[in-house]
Formats: structure tokens, sequence, C-alpha cells
């Protein structure tokens, strides 16, 4: 192809191209001018469906009118000056809605209506200056007439009887001067229009106008009249962004001064926007004021120090903002151009409701900041983190949980440093009480059950440090603030009670480390580790340095009764020295027999450290009472061992000790007498059987009765109670992991199962409520009755040997007669009526002195006593069993009677403790019941539930050795009316006999003396 032709191929594709671009520019232009004409046919009838034909009004006075408010509209719309005053689409709408509900007679369900055509509106594709619609509508929703005409009005235009109600509501003079030429006041003239600070409209705008002039008035000469109500008011956009940076740092400037410390003064000439645009702004600054304030001030407690601290670098970042808002302010101050209307401020960059947003954050940062500084002034410590981790754990606002996140860390930091010193050295630096362990607590009620079982008020374990629950910070738990706590405690009471601070030294110097809020893996990882090693060589000096656990095995031993031989050896020994009234005994007598008991038996092969505690010792004395009423065993310790065998524990060991000893001095003299009478059935009971040999009989089935009801009573308490309970305390105290406050609870829970299945518990009986009828006061009366019915049987002994006794010197007197009647040279047979004896008189008189070494004490009627009762007097009993010899067989119906009665009421009380047994959950007290009454020999008694106290044969009080006054009135009384009783059936018993005497007198006048 040549050269020309390409040339024209080149020219006419150019033309096509062209002629394209024309066509396109050609639509485009006639799209806008449809779309223009679309937009001026739409006001235009939304313009006529307002503006109806008043009444009386003719065709042209109504098209005039018409026409003028179409003149307005296409002003307003098309590039009225006023439009440039509310530059916000949004707030527009805003005021719409604001006015639609300011109108009092408007229905509720309109309000969604007016949203729903608003919305639709801002969403129409086709309108393009949807500022300018929106203000018009806004404009002509506006008007100079009251609230109460405006409702009226606006019901009159849109009911279809416009015409009858806009002539009963408003004259057409104010409807004209609504759609005047200079339209509507470009702010409403609210009463409330200065308190918001809005722009004072001039009243003199309204006198100016003519309401007959206004129809004729030009609209573009008027609306060139209309002033701009944002170039005109004071103070200008620009002015106060320049005193803006000085307003947010809380400083008076020129127009936006500060009337009090914590008002802000906003000019009253300004719009609504302006001014809702400046309360925004006026937030921080008041904020930052109350906060420099909480910042300066001199609150106690170095966390509230660590918050002032962080709330003072939260506010050096709001100035270094303010700092950049200034230089961007000042940028856009040197880029405005005077001569362009409002200055270009909005071309500069920097508006105010631009320096809104760019303080949006710091302003909700600064509100969060002043809630915790307020809430701040009534918390302290631990409280004052909780507060402050609540919005960082359950706050919705993600901004305001990272903020409370980030203020965390430094608040925290003293809390965190106490808490490493508490746990890797032992000691508490807590000046201001912030912490939750609190040093030196309010001395305790000594009154108190719970108080009296721990350690005295000088312990360093129990008394020194306490946990305050309420001072736990929500960053840790109950169970993390509980390890602490003891893990502090525990070193200090290493450091101070067991003087070994050297290891805590070391401890100190190869664990500490730093500790910091986030870090919850470190920080529980490092609470675990001092917890373990604090906690495994406290028990290891506890154990090995202070041998908690041998002291504790001790005790089990001696005043538990475990060591068997030592015990039955003591009381061997000391059985002759605590016959004797209580005011013979010397300590040093006791103490010797002590020393001959650990040597005797497998005690000796004790630790001397064990051995040198225990001591013997006399309680405090009475009158009337013997060696027994007051002996006892003492095991002394010391600290820091006293921490878990407190002054509480010692009671109740002294407790269990004196009724142990109580039942193994039953047994013993049941033994004695049960060991007299077989040897005696072989001797001389044997020479007298044909006249007690009956009353024998019964009384060795009781005694071997009672015997058996104490070896299950011993039984039932050394095994079933304290060795089970023992077995259950070896396997707390073994336990790995276990601390000096586990130690402390096993042990008593260890006493308390011992005293309440040991049947010493001081709870009233669930039957009756009775303290007598509890049953230590039960077991008290029963070993009572024991005792006094072996003392009875000593006495019927005494008889036994009496009247041996007396035959004996009969025979001998006998022989002697017969002798000298005899003479030298014959022998004479021997009486046939008496059989010799197997027993000589010098071996029966051996059997006396065991029941008058008994029975020398016996004597005093006040010898009983509620702890000890087991002297039973039977003075005058056996007085008169001395005399057998010489009054015959008086006494005897006397014992027997005794012996009766004492072994029914004895049965009785086996009964009634049996039948209480049976009544109690506890399945080793049933099994005590049932051991006792394996061949149902007892039948157990079931009482029914009193409203009183229920009473008992016996009136002594359980575990008290002293009686009231009246008490004793009536056991005097009681003895009196029994002595009486038995002197008269004494004298019964000698007529009887002196008449039998009488009528054998003529068979057996040899025997006669």
């Amino acid at each position: 192809m040549s050269e020309s032709s390409k040339i024209g191929v080149f020219a006419t594709r150019l033309k096509e191209y062209f002629d394209n671009q024309l066509r396109l520019i050609l639509h485009h232009a006639q799209m806008s001018q449809d779309r223009t004409a679309r937009n001026d046919s739409a006001w235009s009838a939304l313009v006529e469906s307002l503006i109806r034909p008043l009444p009386d009004e003719d065709d042209a006075s109504h098209d005039q009118r018409r026409d003028d408010a179409k003149g307005l509209a296409a002003s307003i719309i098309n590039g009225h000056p006023g439009s440039s005053l509310v530059p916000d689409v949004h707030h527009l709408k805003d005021l719409i809605r604001q006015q639609v509900q300011n109108n009092g007679d408007t229905q509720p369900e309109k309000d969604p209506r007016v949203c729903n055509v608003l919305s639709r509106l801002l969403e129409h594709p086709v309108l393009s200056r949807k500022q300018a619609v929106l203000l018009f509508l806004f404009k002509m929703a506006e008007g100079p007439m009251s609230r109460s005409e405006s409702s009226q009005h606006g019901r009159a235009l849109s009911s279809r009887n416009s015409n009858n109600l806009l002539s009963k509501t408003s004259g057409p003079g104010s409807f004209e001067d609504a759609f005047a030429s200079n339209g509507l006041p470009p702010l409403p003239a609210h009463e409330d229009r200065s308190r918001r600070g809005k722009a004072v409209i001039d009243n003199e705008r309204q006198s100016q106008r003519s309401r007959d002039g206004s129809s004729a008035s030009t609209p573009g000469n008027e609306l060139a009249d209309e002033p701009n109500i944002l170039e005109d008011s004071k103070p200008t956009e620009a002015s106060l962004l320049h005193d803006l940076p000085f307003t947010l740092q809380g400083l008076s400037t020129k127009h936006l001064p500060f009337s009090s410390r914590f008002t802000l003064d906003l000019p009253p000439t300004l719009p609504l926007p302006m001014i809702s645009l400046l309360r925004n702004l006026a937030e921080p600054s008041l904020l930052y004021r109350s906060l420099s304030d909480f910042v300066d001030s001199q609150n106690a407690g170095l966390v509230a120090q660590s918050l002032r601290s962080a709330i003072g670098m939260e506010l050096r970042s709001y100035l270094g903002l303010i700092a950049t808002l200034e230089g961007e302010i000042r940028r856009a101050m040197a880029s405005i151009d005077p001569k362009e209307p409002r200055g270009a401020i909005g071309k500069a960059g920097v508006t105010l409701r631009r320096c809104v947003v760019w303080t949006r954050e710091a302003t909700m940062g600064l509100r969060l900041m002043s809630l915790i500084a307020e809430e701040a002034k009534t918390r302290k410590g631990g409280q004052l983190i909780t507060m402050v981790h609540s919005f960082s754990s359950s706050h919705g606002d993600p901004f305001v949980a990272a903020f409370a996140e980030r203020m965390l860390t430094q608040v925290t930091r003293p809390f965190y440093d106490m808490l490493r010193q508490w746990i890797y050295d032992g000691e508490l630096s807590d000046p201001y009480h912030e912490y939750f362990v609190h040093e030196h607590a309010l001395p305790r009620d000594s009154s108190s059950a719970a108080d009296a079982r721990r350690a005295p008020a000088t312990s360093v374990w129990e008394d020194k440090y306490t946990l305050k629950e309420d001072m736990i910070p929500s960053i840790i738990t109950q169970e993390f603030a509980r390890k602490v706590f003891l893990i502090g405690k525990s070193l200090n009471f290493i450091r101070h009670g067991c003087g070994d601070s050297a290891w805590v030294e070391a401890y100190c110097k190869d664990a500490s480390r730093e500790l910091q809020y986030g870090d919850t893996a470190t920080l529980e990882i490092s609470i675990d580790k001092a917890y373990k090693t604090t906690m495994a060589r406290l028990i290891d000096l506890m154990d090995n340095k202070f041998q908690l656990f041998e002291h504790l095995r001790a005790l089990k031993k001696y005043l538990l009764l475990g060591q068997g031989d030592f015990i039955a050896l003591l009381m061997e020994s000391l059985a002759s020295n605590l016959d004797r009234p209580a005011g013979s005994q010397y300590r040093h007598t006791l103490t010797a027999q002590l020393e001959h008991a650990i040597r005797g038996s497998s005690a000796q092969y004790d630790s001397p450290e064990v051995l040198r505690r225990l001591d013997a010792r006399l309680l405090e004395l009475s009158h009337g009472e013997i060696g027994w009423d007051v002996f006892t065993l003492e095991y002394k310790v010391d600290a820091p061992v006293d921490v878990v065998i407190t002054v509480w524990a010692s009671k109740q060991y002294l407790i269990v000790f004196n009724f142990l000893w109580r039942i193994k001095r039953v047994e013993f003299a049941l033994g004695s007498t049960w060991r007299r009478c077989m040897t005696g059935a072989r001797g001389v009971l044997a020479t007298v059987d044909t006249e007690s040999g009956r009353d024998w009989k019964h009384a060795r089935c009781c005694i071997a009765e009672m015997i058996h009801f104490v070896n299950q009573l011993q039984y039932y308490i050394l095994f079933e109670v304290i060795e089970a309970s023992w077995d259950q305390l070896e396997a707390a105290i073994t336990k790995p992991g276990a601390t000096l406050d586990d130690l402390i609870e096993a042990h008593i829970a260890y006493l308390e199962a011992i005293v309440h299945k040991g049947l010493l518990g001081s709870a009233r009986s669930s039957l009756t409520g009775s303290r007598e009828d509890s049953f230590a006061s039960q077991l008290h009366h029963i070993l009572k009755t024991m005792l006094a019915y072996k003392d009875v049987v000593d006495g019927l002994y005494s008889f036994c040997v009496a009247e041996f006794t007396r035959r004996q010197e009969k025979s001998a007197r006998f022989e002697t007669q017969k002798k000298k009647k005899r003479g030298p040279a014959g022998i004479e047979d021997e009486d046939p009526r008496r059989s010799p004896s197997p027993i000589p008189a010098a071996s029966a008189h051996k059997h006396l002195n065991p029941t008058t070494t008994a029975t020398a004490n016996n004597n005093d009627p006040n010898h009983n006593r509620a702890e000890s009762p087991f002297p039973i007097s039977t003075g005058a009993l056996l007085a008169t069993t001395t005399s057998a010899a010489a009054g015959g067989d008086s006494i005897l119906p006397a014992l027997r009677q005794r012996l009766g009665d004492l072994s029914k009421d004895f049965r009785h009380r086996v009964n009634v403790l049996l039948g209480d047994l049976m009544a109690q959950p506890d399945a080793d007290m049933k099994f005590l019941g049932t051991v006792m009454n394996f061949n149902d020999v007892y039948s157990p008694k079931k009482r029914r539930r009193e409203k009183g106290a229920g009473k008992t044969a016996a009136t002594v009080k359980e575990g008290s050795g002293n009686k009231g006054a009246g008490e004793k009135e009536k056991e005097k009384e009681g003895s009196g009316n029994k002595g009486e009783k038995e002197k008269e059936k004494e004298k019964d018993g000698m007529e009887k006999q002196e008449k039998g005497k009488g009528k054998a007198k003529g068979k057996e006048g040899e025997l006669t003396v």
C-alpha cells in the first residue's frame, strides 16, 4: 500500500473516533438535561402538592403564591448561600427527625415513616443535591408561628379537608408570611436556644417584613440580602481551631473560657451543629483537668501511687496527641485563603469535625481513667487491682479491655514486688496494708472453741499473719492465694520459729526471680516450685530436728495407755501410795515410782528426750480426796512442737488419760478382789460355806460380769477408737505434699475422734438432752457402782474371815475345856458336830490385811468426787464387820441386801447404756453395744425423748470434782436414811439371833461361853 493510501485510512479512522466521542458527549449532556428536568419536575410537583388554594382566594393569587414558592425553592436548591450552613446530610436528617418528634400533636407511628422516607431519599440514585433538598424540607418545617399553631398547620396540610381546617386555625397572613421571599428563619427559635449555645436570630428581621409586600418582593433580591450565618457569626471556625489545642489542655482561651474548675463556657452565637462539636471537644478538656488533679494528689498506698503513675503516662500520651493536632492546625491555618467563603477551611484538611474524630479514642481513654480514679478513692491494694481487672476481663468493648490491660501492667508492679519478697524471703513489705496477707491481726476471742484448739497468742505460725480474702485481687484465684500465704508463712516460721534462717537466705538467692503481670505460666511454675520446696523443708525440720512424730507416738504410748507393761507396773507400784489421802502424797515419791516403772518395763528403750518430758504430777487437791483422784501423768512439749500439740490438745490428752486411768484402776481393783475370792474359796470361805455360800456364788458371777464389761470397754477405746484414729493420723501426716496446717488439722481430728467415739464428748444425749445422761456420766456412775460393789465384797470377805476366826477361837476354847475335864489320864472324843478347819487361825488373819488397807481411807462421808468417784464409803458397814466376832451373824443380812441393790443398779445402768449405744448413728458405738451384749444377757432399754433433763439414779455431775451445796445435802440426807434403815435391820437381826440362841442353849450348851 502506498503512503497516500495509508494517510487516507488513518484520517478516516480518526474522523470516526471523533464522531463517536462527540456522540458520547451529546448523549451525556442529554442525560444530564433529562436528570435536571426530572429533578425540577420532582420538586415542582412537591411544591404544588404543598401549596393548596386558600379559602376566598382567586386563581391569580394562588398562581402567584405558587410561583413565589417555586422560585424560593429553586433559589434554595440551586445555590442559596444558606446551604453551606449545614454541610452534613446526616445531621440534617437528625434535625428533621427531631423537628418531627418535637411536634406534640404528631402521632407516634409517624416517626418510623419519616425515618423510612428520609432513608429512601438518601439512597435514591437520581438526586444529586440531596443536601439542598433536605435543607429545603427542614426550612419549610420551621416558621415564626408558635408550636401549637405549627402543629395545627401541619395537620391541616395533611388533611383532606385542609381548606376548612386552615381557615379555622391560621389566617392567610401567617401562611403567606411562612412562604415569604426571605424564607423561614435559618434556625429554630426555641426557648432553650441560648442554653444550647445557638446563634441568636435578630428579631428585627421579622419586624421589617410586611405581610402585604412580602409576596411582591423578588425572590432573587431577598435571597441576595440573606446573610451568611457562618461568615457573620463570631467566633469563626478558624479562630476556634486556633484555640482548640489550649482548650484540650484545660487552659482558658478568648473564645472558650473556663468559668470554674470544671465548667467550660461555649459561645452563644454559634449554630447548633458547631455547638455539638464543641461539646464533644470540651469533654476531654474537662476530663484532663480532673485527672491532672488526681495525679497530683497524695493518696497513701503503693498500688494507688502506681495507678497515678500509669494515669500520668496516659496523660502524657494525650498531650502528645494534642501536639500533633496543633501542628496540623497550624499547617491548615497557613494554607487558608481569606478571599474564599469560610476561608476554604474544609479544603485545608482540618475541621472541628475531624478534630472530634481524631480525639475520639483519647476521649474514651480519659473517660475510663476518670471512672477508675473515682473508684480508687474508696479502694486500695488488691481491691483496686480487681476493679481495674474487671474492665479488662469482663468489658465488652475491645478498646476498653485493651486499655485496662495496658494499665494493669503498671498498676500491678507494687503487688508483684510484695509477692516476690513474700514467697522467696518470707518477709512482708506492706507499709500501707494493701497486700492480702496482714501482719499482727487483732486478738481473737479466747472463749471460742475453735480458737482454743490453736497455739497460744505468741505463736508465730497461727497469729502473726492472717489471710484477708477481701484483699485478694481477681488476677489470682483463691487456691493460688492460699498457696502464696502458706509459702510466706512457712518461710517466716522456718526463719523465726525453727531458727533456720541460713536455709531461707540460700533459698532466696537461688530461687528469686522477677515477677510481672501477664506472665501467668512462669508465675504458676514459680509458685508451685516454691510451695513444694518450702513445705518439704518445714515438714523435714519438724520430723527430724524437732521430732514431732516421735512426740506424737510417745503421747499415744504413755498418756493413751498404749504401753501396757509400763502402765501395769506403774499402777502396781503406786497402788499402796494412792490409797492414802491426797494430802499425804508427795511428788518426789510419785516421780520415784514413775522412774521405777520406766526401768522395769520396755519404756526404758525409748529416747532419753522422750523420757525426759514424761512427768508425774498431782491435780488440785480437795477435801476428802485420795491419791487416785489427784494423780496424773504429764508430757511436756515446747516450741515449735506446741504449734501442733497445743494447750487445747494437752487438755484433751489429760482428759482421755484420766478416763483410761480410772478404767484401769477399776480393772485392777476387780482383779484383786477376784483373785482373793478364788483363793479364799479353797480355804477360809470353805468353812463358812453353809452360811454365805449362796452369797459368794452371786458375788462371783456379778464380779465376772463387771470384769467382762471393763475389758470390753478397754478393748473398744484402745483398739477400735485410738488405734483406728492413729492410723488415720499417720496417713495424713505421711501424705506427700502435706503442710503444717494439714498436720494441725489432722491432729485436731484425731483428738476429736477419740473424745467423741471414746464416749467422752460433752454433747447432750440425743434422747433426753440431759448432761447426766451423756455417755461419760453414765460410765462414771457404772464405774462408781463397780467400786462400791467391790468394797461390799471385801466387807463380805472380811465378815467370813472374822466368822472363821470366831469359830477357830471357839474350837480352841472347847479343846482347852476338854483337856481340863479329861485330865492327864484319859482322852475324850472330839465333838462330832465340829469339823476341824483346814486353815489355821494364824493364816486366817492374813486375809484381813488387804481389806483393812483398802477401807482405811473410806470413812469420810465427803469422799465422793465426780471426776474420780471410785472410793465408796462403807465405813459403818465394815466397822460393824470388824465386830462380827462379838455380834455373830447380824451384819450378813445387811451385806446381802447391799450386794443385791448394787447388782440391780449395775444391771439397770448397763441396760440403759446399751440402749443409748444402739440408738447412736456411729457404727463403732453400735459395735460396742453388740460386743458387750453378745449373748443377750442384758435387755437394752430405749428411753423416750423428754423435754426436761433426764433423771438418773445418781445426782453427781459429769466431769466436775466439786458438787453443789444442794446435792451434798441430798446425799447427806440419803446416807442418813440409809444408815437408819441399816441400823433397824441390824437390830432385827440381833433379836432374831438372840431368839435362836435361846432355843439352842439346851442342845448346844457346851458351845456357849
